[in-house]
């Protein structure tokens, strides 16, 4: 629709377009990108064109844009979502390289997630679903005696990993105030908890003084439904497993696995099977250990 290229034009339609500025299908030219794409970018405001005649209605751009315009089309091919690619254009140089670092992080933790599934899922489609299980080493510990605050839940799987993050969080708040944290959170499951059965699952968090933790509940943690109490000491047979293997379904071929070892080693359950977080989980990527997956035994 354009009759000139570039600056200080008029088009066949009568805009009138400042010099310097470059036609929508010129810019469309240069960067690669359809018509209807840039008008979609507008609308996102990913990228704003530097003039919109007025009676035509025709958008014009610098040519800077066009290296702006190129940028939001690679980050499209990374299947960026749009409103996260406005994030990232509005950022200067290194915090927009940071923001980019942290988008693929995400990604590649989803996809490290994905292909543990995908294992799992294999397994159980071929009938050869103890393939996973045999990646996983069972080993044995004594836990001791251990005085914990605790969050007791009613919920299905797909509230759990919210929940977790979130009442650990408070729970730990909490041991701070009752001599300290004294080893790695846990949650207990004492019932199932899948998509359609609610546990329920009790988060806990070790901590130095049970009298203090008991006084700490009485005045200020009972509303949110917290306890203070005492974990019996106990042996456990666990595996350790990564980030990306803690997602429901395919953590359920580590509980298998334990089950499984107790079984053949002619040993006995105790107590309802948990989940002890040794590492920090916002820090640890999709391939890094951060779980033991056990149960109480004798």
């Amino acid at each position: 629709m354009d009759s000139t290229d570039s600056t200080g034009s008029t088009d066949s339609c009568g805009s009138d377009r400042p010099a310097g500025l470059l036609s929508i299908g010129t810019f469309a030219r240069r960067t690669r990108l359809s018509a209807k794409a840039l008008r979609l970018y507008d609308r996102q405001g990913l990228l704003t064109p530097a003039h919109v005649d007025a009676v035509t209605g025709y958008r014009s751009y610098l040519p800077e844009q066009v290296e702006q315009a190129r940028t939001v089309a690679l980050l499209r091919r990374l299947d960026m979502p749009l409103a996260d690619i406005a994030a990232v254009v509005r950022l200067d140089g290194e915090r927009a390289a940071a923001a980019l670092d942290g988008y693929w992080a995400g990604v590649e933790e989803r996809h490290a997630a994905q292909r543990t599934l995908v294992g799992y899922l294999r397994g159980r489609l071929s009938g050869r679903s103890t393939a996973l299980r045999g990646t996983f080493e069972v080993k044995i510990v004594e836990v001791p005696e251990t005085p914990v605050v605790s969050e007791t839940r009613h919920l299905v799987s797909d509230e759990l990993p919210v929940w977790i993050g979130t009442s650990l969080g408070r729970l730990e708040l909490a041991a701070e105030e009752c001599g300290g944290i004294t080893a790695p959170p846990f949650v207990i499951y004492h019932s199932d908890v899948s998509e359609e059965s609610d546990g329920p699952a009790e988060a806990c968090v070790p901590v130095a003084d049970l009298e203090a933790a008991r006084a700490w509940v009485k005045e200020r943690g009972r509303s949110q439904g917290l306890t203070a109490r005492m974990e019996p000491a106990y042996r456990m047979a666990y595996v350790r497993i990564t980030k990306a293997q803690v997602l429901y379904p395919q953590i359920l071929a580590a509980f298998d696995t334990v089950e499984e070892w107790i079984t053949r080693e002619g040993l006995v359950c105790t107590g309802p099977c948990r989940e002890v977080y040794f590492a920090d989980w916002d820090t640890a990527g999709p391939e890094d250990e951060v779980c033991d997956v056990a149960f109480p035994v004798r």
